[in-house]
């Protein structure tokens, strides 16, 4: 059995309700998810979608703007407004991982905060990934990992409240 790596756990608190909130970050997913963190930005390319499914059982993927689609993950919990949970399929050396029993989770809650909300998102099951886990926990916890993507969709949310 792989051994356990610690998950990341973060929280942002943005100004809009929860039904708000989470229509940015999932409607608007693609205006505030840095295009060179897709696989078209990578080769210098601006992708033509890049989303979460918006149901249980559907895909996270990216569309290239020559049609080219890359699938990097499952929605698993699909509750607008207040929670959100997908496999992330993406490995530690940044291909897509087709086999969701080597993919880690993702999961985020939207809950009211007076007259904001308390966006949590929860990375966890690292050690499916095999090999490399824990440094790849690493990264998702470092600077340029969930701490920069939460940061940037903060400020597209104070910007499009």
């Amino acid at each position: 059995m792989a051994q356990l790596v610690e998950p990341v756990e973060l929280t942002v608190t943005v100004a809009p309700l929860p039904d708000r909130a989470f229509d940015l970050f999932l409607a608007r997913f693609g205006d505030w998810w840095p295009p060179e963190y897709t696989y078209c930005g990578q080769g210098g390319l601006t992708p033509a979608f890049i989303g979460i499914g918006e149901a249980e059982g559907a895909m996270c993927s990216e569309i290239g703007p020559h049609g080219f689609r890359v699938d990097w993950g499952r929605t698993l919990t699909f509750h607008p407004g207040r929670h959100l949970v997908f496999l992330w399929q993406i490995g530690p050396d940044s291909t897509p991982q087709p086999n969701p029993d080597l993919a880690s989770i993702v999961e985020l809650r939207f809950a009211q905060a007076g007259e904001a909300t308390g966006v949590t998102l929860t990375h966890r099951a690292f050690e499916r990934h095999g090999e490399g886990a824990a440094d790849y926990r690493a990264e998702m916890a470092g600077d340029y990992g969930w701490p920069l993507l939460l940061e940037r969709y903060r400020a597209f949310v104070a910007e499009n409240p």
